[in-house]
């Protein structure tokens, strides 16, 4: 009898753990491609980095002409015009470091105004996607634009488009 009460305890408990998990699928690209102020965004990005990339290499074209022009008259300098010389080529090469840094470095103005820019629109799409996986229930939502190694998901399980209503873009 305890042998039968401990078999039909565990297939109860058994039973109780395979509970049926839901999950769904967004593709946050397809999200983000549809919602006009994230390509603006984008775009005012792509604007403003192509500005401080061209600042960057003009200062960095001044440092290679220096150069040049060094290389070409450095038989005719004094000791004291060389070194003078290389110095200005040094810090012409390294206020292009510096600025590349301030624009471009992990904490520079690009990754601020990209935060600054995208940061409310993303957290909108997330806060989106959690109310529908809250009110269908959805233990885990993935992302299938990302690297995460999804060979196949079934449109079915899909919200990208209820997202997108949700946000108030139809597709």
């Amino acid at each position: 009898m305890k042998r039968l009460l401990l078999i039909a305890g565990l297939i109860f408990a058994a039973t109780l753990s395979m509970q049926a998990q839901k999950f769904a699928l967004v593709d946050m690209d397809y999200i983000f491609k549809n919602i006009p102020a994230y390509e603006r965004a984008n775009e005012q990005l792509n604007q403003v980095s192509k500005k401080w990339q061209a600042e960057v290499e003009a200062i960095q074209v001044e440092a290679q002409t220096l150069y040049k022009n060094y290389q070409n008259e450095v038989v005719f300098l004094s000791q004291e015009q060389k070194q003078a010389r290389q110095e200005a080529i040094v810090n012409k090469e390294k206020e292009a470091a510096d600025l590349k840094k301030k624009y471009f470095g992990p904490q520079g103005e690009l990754f601020k105004k990209r935060t600054a820019l995208m940061s409310p629109i993303q957290e909108e799409v997330y806060n989106a996607v959690r109310d529908i996986a809250d009110l269908r229930g959805y233990q885990l939502v993935l992302d299938r634009a990302s690297d995460a190694g999804i060979i196949f998901g079934s449109p079915k399980i899909d919200i990208s488009n209820e997202v997108l209503s949700k946000l108030g873009y139809s597709n």
